[in-house]
């Protein structure tokens, strides 16, 4: 590995059960330009001087491809808000949506180039074509005349066609969950886990294509959380308010660096019509307990002024179970000494009720400049969380040693809110394009309150019941200003700069008491205060241009973080302080209408979350804990992909990465009959994929999209006295049907499997599901009916196996995971749309806090 990834980490006081400091070095700036130039020739094999070259050589720019025109009616006056499409020319897929403006006009900007159609569509008008057309350059089309449609004076509506649920673009799957019957009534985690190439195990860590470590946005903003957290609160998401989920496997220098298994953008719905109008929402599910859902959102849009809002509520109840084996050995020798065993029944009756909202404001200055301001929040709470343990134990030689039965009672609440400010400048256009320049200001407070008292009663062994209880309090801070410039140069070609600094607060307080034989006591030895302070400046410029049919872009970023971390009992303090470049590339080679072929490569990052590095305990139950890791260090990867596509529909990718430090979740023993459950660095991953997408009409009424990822992940490291040296070849397959039925109809089909696979010390075996969703449009189209059924057959449970040299740990879980839901929509209002509003937001810290 490259000088500059060092860490240097300074001990101010090292304290018990922390990590000992490590030496590191500070390097000049010049130090670093040769460790860059280093890094380029050793990575990429591209001569250090062309890329420099690409930068500092604007004679070849312009942008890439642009198309503008203009609709009108017959009589030739302007049509305002229409909607463009431009389509790939040989399946006619979607590319691009625009919207006209109160001229008529209308523009594309960064169109690869290629060979295209264009529609043109507006109520009351009939869809009028033009093409099909090439596109190399700067492109001006005909004023594109609209007829007026005699459907609609018999108020009577033919719907022309809708975006497929799933889009493959160059760098890019986009699940479109607002069209997804299969979408109505759940969560937004239900809907995720179905998506191509997505899987999330049983401790709710989120992988894509076999690959854990993601940044994950909701509307360009990241979400401060991992695994349990980012699932809880996507859980308390409603589907309803998502229009799309973008899957970015390779993402460019723009994006920040965090994700070494790419991005996951979920993108919440906008009402883009004119005037008043609004959409209501209501569901009702059943599985084991009832599952509510309902949601309401209004907009406003006249003139310059656009006022949004929206609220949803959700009272979900659940089902947790889970079953474990548990194995505990000893070393003597060369030998491996059976020491005891476990078995444990936990049960867990969660009900989650969220309150959501959004208010926003946009205003149009002038031509070239918008100002506009959102807040937001997300309320969750458990207000009751029984659960259940009963723990048989086991000596070494299988006789009964003790039982226990636990009951635990907690509640949560999580309150959540974001504030954004942004705008958006344009310059008045010249002979090269557009510029553009863009700024957003944010600030989100995340809120955590966790109460829970444990009762422990010992049925043989005499000891008297205890009362064990918890009272944690969490705040997280984030504040990020960020600003990006788009420049288009000559000879299509574009350059991107921009600049983001942040700064992270977390604060944690946990009190824990013991009550036994009726006295209660402070546990010194487990309440503490954790205090978190981290700062991250980052800059990126980024270069795109097309040559003929060849697409490069090179793009390289920098971040220089500053962490800080102070453990109140014990003072136990550190300061981490790193600089590090995020390298990215990509070529794209058109060869016809047939064959495309694209390469890509970038250095990536991953930093623990807040909560996996705030040291607390949870007790689960009297044998197991989940606690955080202050040691750990941010796993990098190199990333490379190379993807074919034929018939601008199928494509074939082969991608390999390499991940430093690889952060893996943990179940270790600690004694002979407790184990805890954490997160440690390993030593490398490596990992290999092949990754198939096939999207087939088999019929005209029958769309099938199939995804198969076919991967191989080895882990080296050594953990608990194991030297960890495995891998396992595995595969995720996912199909989705979509049928169209006529006079409102339509259905939707998803199967997905996941074949057994080993992921650093987690043997997990097979498992899949199969949803089906039907739906009918009422009320001249503005309502929506759907019934869906999820996980049919009950497959989609977890069992696997962690083992050790001195543990080995089996276990089985399954939840309310097999629903039936009935919902209703309903659209109100003006049906006139208009172009779509910016929704600004910074997508930096949010990923990893709790």
């Amino acid at each position: 590995m490259f000088v500059y990834e060092h860490i240097r980490t300074y001990s101010l006081h090292s304290g018990a059960g922390w990590p000992p400091a490590s030496d590191g070095i500070v390097f000049p700036t010049s130090y670093l330009l040769l460790r860059m130039e280093t890094l380029i020739n050793g990575l990429f094999r591209w001569p250090a001087m062309f890329l420099c070259l690409l930068f500092i050589a604007p004679a070849w720019a312009q942008s890439t491809a642009s198309l503008t025109g203009a609709v009108q009616e017959s009589t030739g006056k302007p049509i305002e808000f229409a909607t463009i499409i431009v389509h790939r020319a040989a399946d006619s897929a979607v590319v691009k949506t625009e919207f006209s403006d109160a001229t008529g006009a209308f523009r594309f900007e960064a169109l690869p180039a290629g060979r295209y159609l264009v529609s043109a569509s507006q109520l009351g008008f009939a869809r009028t074509w033009a093409g099909p057309l090439e596109i190399s350059s700067s492109t001006s089309l005909p004023a594109l005349k609209l007829a007026p449609s005699g459907a609609t004076a018999l108020k009577e509506v033919t719907v022309v066609g809708q975006k497929p649920i799933y889009q493959r673009e160059a760098d890019r799957t986009i699940v479109n969950v607002e069209n997804s019957t299969l979408a109505a009534g759940n969560t937004t985690l239900d809907v995720l886990s179905r998506a191509p190439g997505v899987t999330i195990d049983g401790n709710d860590n989120v992988a894509l294509r076999g690959k854990q470590g993601l940044l994950v946005l909701i509307d360009g903003k990241r979400q401060p959380m991992t695994g349990t957290e980012l699932a809880d609160y996507l859980r308390a998401l409603p589907a309803d308010q998502v229009k799309n989920i973008e899957l970015i496997t390779n993402p460019p220098a723009k994006y920040d660096a965090q994700g070494g298994a790419g991005i996951i953008a979920i993108n919440l719905k906008k009402d883009q019509r004119q005037g008043t109008n609004g959409t209501v929402n209501a569901s009702y599910g059943r599985g084991y307990y009832n599952k509510f859902n309902g949601s309401l959102s209004m907009n406003h849009r006249h003139d310059k002024l656009n006022l949004f809002g929206s609220y949803s509520y959700a009272n979900r109840g659940g089902l947790g179970k889970l079953d474990i084996h548990r194995d505990f050995y000893r070393t003597e020798g060369a030998e491996r000494v059976f020491v005891g065993s476990s078995d444990q029944v936990n049960r867990l009756y969660p009900t989650t009720r969220s309150h959501g909202w959004k208010a926003g404001v946009d205003y149009t200055l002038t031509d070239h400049t918008v100002v506009g301001a959102v807040v937001s929040g997300l309320a969750a709470r458990n207000p009751r969380l029984p659960g259940t343990n009963r723990t048989t134990l086991y000596d070494a030689t299988g006789a009964l040693d003790d039982q226990y039965t636990a009951q635990v009672n907690r509640s949560f609440r999580s309150p959540n809110a974001t504030a954004n400010l942004n705008v958006r400048h344009t310059f008045a256009p010249d002979s090269n394009g557009t510029r553009e320049l863009t700024a957003d200001v944010d600030y989100a407070h995340y809120g955590t309150q966790r109460l829970q008292d444990l009762t422990t009663t010992y049925l043989l062994s005499g000891r008297p019941t205890t009362l064990l209880y918890s009272n944690q309090n969490g705040d997280l801070a984030i504040q990020s200003v960020k600003a990006d410039y788009v420049q288009p140069l000559a000879r299509q070609a574009r350059l991107e700069v921009g600049a983001k600094a942040s700064r992270v607060n977390s604060d944690n307080d946990v009190q824990f008491e013991n009550t036994e034989n009726g006295v209660r006591t402070v546990d010194v030895n487990q309440s503490n205060r954790f205090m978190y302070d981290e700062r991250i400046t980052a800059a990126y410029v980024n270069f795109n241009q097309t040559l003929g049919k060849l697409n490069l872009q090179a793009g390289l970023r920098g971040e220089q973080t500053r962490a800080t971390g102070h453990q109140v009992v014990g003072d136990a303090r550190f300061i981490r302080r790193y600089a590090q470049l995020f390298p990215s590339a990509a070529l794209k080679q058109t060869f016809n209408d047939q064959h495309e072929v694209a390469v890509s490569l970038s250095r990536r990052i991953d930093r623990p979350s807040y909560q996996q590095l705030n040291p607390f305990r949870i007790i689960v139950d009297p044998t197991t804990f989940e606690a955080g890791n202050p040691g750990l260090r941010p796993q990098t990867s190199y990333n490379v992909e190379l993807t074919h596509t034929f018939k601008q529909k199928f494509s074939t990718g082969v991608s390999y990465s390499v991940t430093r430090n690889p952060l893996i979740g943990v179940v270790q023993p600690e004694t002979d009959s407790t184990v805890v459950a954490t997160t440690v660095n390993l030593g490398q991953q490596h990992y290999y994929a092949l990754t198939l997408t096939a999207p087939v009409e088999l019929a005209k009424w029958w769309t099938v999209y199939n995804n198969g990822v076919f991967y191989y992940n080895r882990f080296t490291g050594n953990l608990a006295g194991t030297a960890l040296n495995r891998g396992r070849l595995a595969f995720t397959l996912t199909s989705n049907s979509t049928f169209t039925f006529g006079k409102g109809w339509s259905a939707e089909l998803n199967g997905s499997y996941q074949s057994r696979e080993q992921y650093g010390f987690l043997d997990v075996r097979p498992n899949g599901q199969l949803a089906l969703g039907i739906q009918k449009l009422v009320w001249n189209q503005k309502g929506t009916l759907k019934l869906n059924a999820t996980d049919i057959l009950y497959t989609n449970k977890v069992r696997a196996i962690s083992s050790y040299n001195n543990y080995v740990e089996r276990f089985y879980q399954r939840g309310d995971v097999r629903i039936v839901t009935l919902a209703f929509s309903y659209r109100f209002g003006n049906d006139k749309v208009a172009p779509a509003r910016r929704t600004g937001g910074a997508e930096e810290e949010k990923r990893r806090a709790n």
